[in-house]
């Protein structure tokens, strides 16, 4: 007043703190962070057991103009911050007194399994849900179509996600849809619906990806064979939306000294995973054929027309094949896509994401025009996490497009190729007639030329 700082009792208001006193403070651990000395007050006063109010200059350490100090008040509060695991882990690692002051920590399920009692619960929970936000009654055919879809968020077909913002924008959106057909219940058409058109929002990307590829400006073959080459499936994710995008993978072979080259990690494109799955590829050369004589090859291994990062071993599997492709000169059949990370034995593990892979290969393939060749070879172990579109299953039913469980490579290359893999006899030796027969000649070969140039080398 008057250009001066005129203060009195009435204007002294009480915070959370005061509020809570005596019993419990739930505070949103982010938004405290980001609040100036916030965090830092907040320490204090759980380790004082007590309230001060005080201008925020003390705590930039200047004086200020003179204000009213109350008396500091007792404190007696339970407080529960709530947050993500990466910041938990933050203010764990980075904080000495956060351990001491939060001693109790929970860190809560994102999903539950999806089995008749917790079915009958989930759709309780739906129920309040909808309840809550004053939205129109849902059938039990509305509840069954979002109990998929809360599947389909947590990526496997045998849980339930508990993610509120996402199922809870789901159901709101449902209401939305059967409002705009002015219908009294939200049935399933309308989750449909909803789901698709938060799809449409957010797939520009993929649209404009496959639309280069139906162009062919980039070079994706769905037909036809050849040797050496074959499709990959990996995922990009676009914040809540992730989509499958096919990559072609070639590999060639020539003399060389037991090298497998990854051209990605070269020019480093290549992330340690994707670094990781093609040494195990090395490993699995070397295991099987590099018993009684050194690998006397350079192969190398590259996703062609990539030109960001490449990281993961999902498509450790894919290369594999290729790489055995090459090796064997036997072509693979590129109506296939292949996921799978694989093991230096030659099984074929678990990997994220294998809805959107399929479905990525999928979308190509209809739009080229679905010839019942087509399809996509999966890890058997992910077969539990299928939640696939309606029109993938109805195509696979109709015969249109299949989804090959796959448990090891042998089983994998015979599929591609059409060869059978061939098992080792006693002699070490495996039938000339199949892929590994035909990768061991090979080899053979190699190592016969690498020894004739080491004797024409010591001769001069």
């Amino acid at each position: 007043m008057f250009g001066a700082l005129v203060t009195d009792f009435s204007m002294i208001l009480p915070g959370a703190l005061h509020k809570a006193n005596g019993g419990y403070l739930v505070v949103d651990a982010r938004k405290l962070l980001v609040q100036p000395y916030g965090w830092e007050e907040l320490k204090h006063a759980l380790r004082s057991r007590e309230i001060r109010i005080e201008p925020l200059g003390y705590a930039f350490g200047g004086a200020g103009a003179m204000m009213m100090e109350p008396e500091p008040i007792p404190l007696n509060i339970k407080v529960v911050l709530l947050g993500d695991r990466q910041l938990y882990y933050a203010l764990a690692s980075g904080d000495p007194e956060f351990g001491e002051l939060f001693k109790v920590p929970v860190d809560f399920e994102e999903s539950v399994e999806r089995e008749p009692k917790n079915g009958k619960l989930y759709a309780r929970f739906l129920a309040s849900l909808i309840d809550g936000d004053k939205l129109r009654p849902f059938t039990a055919a509305a509840i069954a179509k979002v109990m998929d879809r809360a599947a389909r968020l947590v990526e496997d077909s045998e849980r339930l996600s508990m993610e509120l913002r996402r199922v809870g924008g789901l159901l709101r959106e449902a209401d939305y849809w059967a409002g705009q057909r002015k219908a009294n219940l939200v049935d399933a058409k309308d989750v449909d619906q909803a789901i698709t058109a938060q799809i449409r929002r957010s797939d520009r990307m993929r649209e404009r990806m496959e639309e280069q590829t139906v162009r062919g400006i980039i070079h994706i073959d769905t037909t036809g064979e050849k040797v050496g080459q074959l499709n990959g499936l990996s995922v990009l994710s676009l914040g809540d939306y992730s989509f499958g995008k096919p990559s072609r993978i070639t590999a060639s072979v020539g003399l060389g000294k037991g090298e497998v080259v990854d051209i990605e990690r070269e020019v480093a494109l290549g992330g340690p995973l994707h670094s990781k799955g093609v040494l195990i590829l090395q490993g699995f050369l070397a295991e099987r054929y590099g018993a009684e004589q050194p690998l006397s090859l350079k192969a190398s291994l590259v996703f062609e027309q990539s030109y960001g990062g490449v990281d993961g071993d999902s498509a450790s599997s894919a290369e594999l094949y290729t790489l055995l492709s090459a090796l064997s000169e036997a072509p693979i059949k590129q109506s296939f896509a292949v996921t799978g990370s694989v093991d230096q034995h030659g099984n074929v593990q678990a990997i994220g994401g294998v809805n959107e892979k399929i479905e990525g290969f999928f979308d190509l393939c209809k739009a080229r025009g679905l010839t019942g060749r087509q399809g996509v070879m999966i890890p058997a172990t992910n077969v539990a996490h299928l939640m696939l579109r309606e029109d993938i299953v109805a195509a696979a039913k109709a015969g249109k497009f299949r989804v090959f469980p796959i448990e090891t490579i042998d089983q994998g290359i015979e599929v591609l190729t059409g060869v059978p893999a061939g098992v080792q006899g006693k002699n070490g030796r495996y039938p000339a007639d199949t892929i590994n027969g035909r990768v061991q000649a090979r080899l053979d070969e190699f190592a016969a030329t690498a020894r004739h140039f080491a004797h024409r080398g010591h001769a001069s």
